[in-house]
């Protein structure tokens, strides 16, 4: 059941184009982004190299440029891009080694979020894996000054990053428009029990990045983005709305890239991947995913250990009546996981879905199927395994 209707809480049945083409109709202003080298599609681009100079000659510099994007990702067009963020050399190592764990990996079941499974490849963790295989080029790419300064920017000191590697061959179709990590890996069902100041929030804890790991050039299928459009307030709750999906073809704006150049975007942007449409351009990018110091509980819990005790006693209260479904659900919220990630999605991909099944979501499941407790035990040793890196 929904809560109640009101300005706290969001609707996909109120969701409004005329609202999102309200959103759209702002236009970037140059002078508030000044450090910019130039306006492309409404997205400032930013020279590295000038950058950098630049950083080099004062103190003041550094918090200007930062504070100039944080406003280009909340209140601007929500994206830029940092042309020769990463020298060439580097990009080239590291995909030699991202190269080889695509040969590796290649035969496996690897689900997608927002396109066909095997439609790409993809590589999870590449960040635990690029560092296990070669220590020495994972040190020289991610000592990059412009990838540390943007995730400073948005989320201060103490970040976390994620990497993973998306290869998308010639023929590799677009992805369907969406939002991203993590209300984006919820349906609109899902997201709409999230109040309203969640929604808003939500885009604050993560910052979405790609490095080109070749030039890509527009036949090549670089992803589409719809400026502005992460300040629209349901845009959470229209991914699967067919009048948004056509808006954003209409409208979407396309960059080119070169080989070491970054893009960084706010993950409430609405954006996809475009189709490769080249004959002989293998699409690579290492997509970041920089998480917020804050997004974490302040102790220790064993949530596993607490779901095995509690689950024999759980389903002999409801088989006896002595606590209904709703009274189930809330001990089961007050134990269980309620959050499928972080996962490996190597082996827990998000297949039919965008998302694995969260625990507490299997716990209840378990309870309104009458599982059990061997049964949910073995379902958690699995869920444990798949977890590992």
């Amino acid at each position: 059941m929904h809560p109640s209707t009101s300005p706290r809480w969001l609707r996909a049945a109120e969701a409004r184009l005329d609202d999102l083409r309200s959103v759209l109709d702002q236009r970037t202003d140059p002078a508030a982004c000044p450090h910019a080298a130039r306006l492309l599609g409404h997205v400032p681009v930013y020279d590295c190299e000038s950058l950098r100079t630049q950083l080099g000659q004062g103190v003041d510099f550094r918090p200007s440029l930062m504070a100039e994007w944080a406003w280009v990702w909340e209140e601007g067009p929500g994206i830029l891009v940092l042309q020769g963020a990463v020298a060439s050399t580097v990009v080239d190592a590291v995909t030699a080694r991202f190269k080889e764990i695509i040969e590796r990996e290649r035969g496996d079941s690897r689900g997608d979020h927002f396109a066909k499974a095997g439609a790409n490849d993809r590589v999870w963790n590449a960040l635990e894996k690029l560092c296990l295989a070669d220590p020495t080029s994972f040190a020289r790419y991610y000592a990059n000054d412009m990838l540390a300064l943007a995730s400073e920017a948005w989320l201060g000191p103490a970040y976390q990053i994620t990497s993973q590697v998306n290869n998308v061959r010639p023929g590799g179709a677009a992805q369907t428009p969406h939002r991203d990590y993590h209300l984006g890996f919820c349906s609109a069902e899902q997201a709409e029990q999230f109040p309203a100041h969640v929604h808003r929030l939500s885009p604050m804890l993560t910052l979405q990045g790609a490095v080109a790991h070749v030039d890509m050039p527009l036949e090549s299928g670089p992803t589409l983005y719809l400026p502005h459009s992460q300040k629209y307030a349901h845009g959470y709750l229209v991914a699967d709305r067919e009048e948004f999906r056509q808006h954003f073809a209409q409208h979407r704006v396309q960059l080119p890239l070169a080989k070491g150049d970054a893009v960084f975007f706010n993950p409430a942007l609405l954006h996809a991947a475009g189709e490769n449409r080249s004959s002989d351009i293998q699409r690579m990018a290492n997509l970041l995913q920089v998480s917020s110091a804050f997004g974490r509980a302040m102790e220790a819990v064993d949530r596993d250990r607490m779901t095995r005790a509690l689950y024999p006693q759980l389903l002999a209260l409801g088989g006896e009546g002595v606590l209904n479904r709703a009274e189930l659900d809330r001990v089961v919220a007050a134990s269980a996981e309620g959050y499928a990630f972080p996962t490996n999605l190597d082996r827990d991909p998000p297949l039919g879905g965008l998302a694995p099944e969260s625990p507490q979501a299997v716990v209840r499941r378990a309870l309104h199927e009458g599982w059990s407790p061997d049964r949910l035990s073995a379902w958690m040793d699995a869920a444990a395994q798949k977890r590992l890196t």
